[in-house]
Formats: structure tokens, sequence, C-alpha cells
């Protein structure tokens, strides 16, 4: 039960700090292109661990 909720809230943190960044970026996109760019980047960084919990939980739940 405790990994759970360490899973859950980990989960939701990726997801905030996903949109927060996908914001930035596009915020920065015609101002500053370098910090759009990064931005962006660490989206998808961060994107591809949100997947990979989704993988995870898709084979608890089988």
């Amino acid at each position: 039960m405790y990994y759970n909720n360490q899973f859950i809230s980990l989960k939701k943190h990726l997801k905030e700090r996903y949109i927060h960044l996908v914001e930035k970026s596009n915020n920065y996109r015609f101002e500053d292109e370098a910090k759009s760019d990064l931005a962006a980047f660490k989206a998808m960084k961060i994107l591809e661990k949100i997947n990979q919990f989704r993988y995870l939980e898709r084979e608890v739940t089988v």
C-alpha cells in the first residue's frame, strides 16, 4: 500500500512537471528559442518516464 501511494504521487508530480514544461516551451517559442527547445527536451524526457510508468502499471494489472 505504501509503495502504491508513492507510485501515485510520483506519477502525479511527473504529469504536473510535464504540463509546466510544455507551457513554458510554448510561451518562449517566439521570444527565446533556446529556452523553448530546452523546456521541450526536458518535457520529452519526462514524458518518457511517464510512459514507463504506464507500461509498469499495465504489467501489474494484467
